[in-house]
């Protein structure tokens, strides 16, 4: 890994330092447009031309259908099996205590406000089959999608060589209790649950991480009014440890990111260059032995080291870069907690690997990338829920809040908001005539 000392960085390397996966290239969005724009035109016909070209498979059907289900359950080893319950009830666990019920608040006597949960109609989930098969994400979406109790749920993910999806992933849905998964990926995927063809509704909302594409096709949908998560792209990982901290772990921390593809970003920030030291040589012995080490080493070699002066520095850094998962690997990790602001997934102490938020620890691991975890959250059951806001007023509330209500609507000269008022209790008063 490159190695940066903080102290000889200006403010701008900085910030170029933190800055990553940006969506801006215009020929992507180009791209985009003019996929949504005939999907539109052309619906499942457009889709099925898509699907050809970009995942080299002709499919008259895009649905998977219940025997395709239940086979892929039945060929799951139990040891699997047993791994995707246990991640569900964790999952579920977590989500469910975001369930809280709002009290009614008396704002003032005669006027009460309360706040409940709705869940979204229809929601539309994504799921990516590049380089690496996974089934986690079907139970990161489809579990609080579920436990939201959202009507209408269905995803999509690319088809493989054959027309066939990976039977762990349609486990996984099985799983999860979604039964309408649809062989669709990319752009095209997105495209196709924004407008709706003949075979695929519309969705009101979508979810789901993916590359450059299905992440810029997914900021195409929001200009159709469509509902987003959040920007979701390539993996990333911050780790901070100080001199105490066993070079090969650190190495395996961020191996495991690296792995997820050559666009992923890890990046070690210390206060020892020793441990920094050690660290690179654990990471070339370790990347001799990986399946998938050409990926990872492409990661790693466009990531860095950042060597600071202390844990505080080193904190303070993380907040400026907002990584998506953060790792506190240094001495009494749990003290440094309150100092974080911008992450959107933190794993304290020795024994957090981030890897436990990937599969079964029960957070959600769908969660913002590229800085946006300075102003987004990650996946969340509130993203499969509408927030409504009540109101209720006895005439008495209302005679007393009058003032303030006439008032308002003078000042910005809206007579019939006035009026609204005013006529209610001139009724009344009419009434007590």
């Amino acid at each position: 890994m490159k190695v940066f000392k903080s102290e000889e960085l200006s403010h701008q390397e900085l910030a170029q330092l933190c800055e990553r996966n940006p969506l801006r290239e215009k020929s992507i969005v180009d791209l985009c447009q003019e996929i949504f724009e005939n999907v539109a035109a052309r619906g499942d016909e457009a889709v099925r031309e898509y699907t050809k070209t970009y995942d080299g498979v002709d499919l008259e059907d895009f649905r998977v259908d219940v025997a395709e289900f239940q086979k892929a359950v039945d060929q799951q080893p139990r040891k699997v099996i047993e791994a995707f319950e246990t991640a569900i009830r964790n999952i579920r666990k977590f989500h469910l205590s975001q369930n809280l019920a709002e009290q009614p608040v008396e704002v003032q006597p005669g006027v009460t406000c309360w706040r409940a949960s709705r869940p979204i109609g229809s929601v539309g989930l994504y799921v990516p089959a590049g380089t690496a098969v996974l089934p986690s994400t079907v139970l990161m979406l489809g579990v609080p999608a579920k436990l939201a109790g959202c009507p209408k749920i269905q995803l999509c993910v690319p088809p493989r060589k054959d027309g066939s999806v990976s039977p762990l992933v349609l486990a996984a849905a099985y799983l999860s209790g979604i039964r309408q998964v649809y062989k669709i990926g990319g752009a095209q995927a997105v495209a196709a649950m924004t407008l709706g063809t003949e075979n695929v509704r519309p969705v009101d909302k979508i979810l789901g991480p993916g590359n450059r594409f299905v992440q810029t096709a997914k900021l195409v949908a929001t200009s159709y009014g469509v509902a987003i998560d959040m920007v979701a792209g390539p993996s990333e990982v911050l780790v901070i440890v100080d001199q105490e901290a066993t070079p090969r772990i650190v190495a395996a921390d961020l191996i495991a990111q690296a792995e997820h593809g050559a666009d992923s970003q890890v990046v070690l920030v210390t206060d020892s260059y020793p441990l920094i030291e050690a660290v690179n040589a654990e990471l070339e012995d370790q990347l001799g032995s990986l399946p998938r080490r050409e990926l990872a080493r492409a990661s790693i070699e466009q990531s860095f080291a950042m060597l600071v002066g202390s844990m505080d520095e080193a904190v303070e850094f993380s907040n400026r870069y907002a990584p998506e998962h953060l790792i506190l690997g240094m001495v009494e990790a749990r003290k440094w907690v309150g100092k974080v602001r911008c992450a959107g997934s933190v794993f304290v102490g020795e024994w957090s690997p981030e890897v436990a938020g990937d599969y079964a620890s029960g957070t959600n691991h769908t969660l913002p990338t590229s800085r946006l975890a300075r102003n987004s959250s990650g996946v969340s059951l509130d993203s499969f829920v509408n927030k409504v806001t009540f109101q209720e007023l006895t005439r008495e509330g209302l005679e007393d809040l009058a003032p303030a209500l006439e008032t308002l609507a003078e000042v910005e000269s809206l007579e019939g908001h006035a009026r609204a008022v005013r006529y209610r209790l001139s009724r009344e008063e009419e009434v007590r005539e």
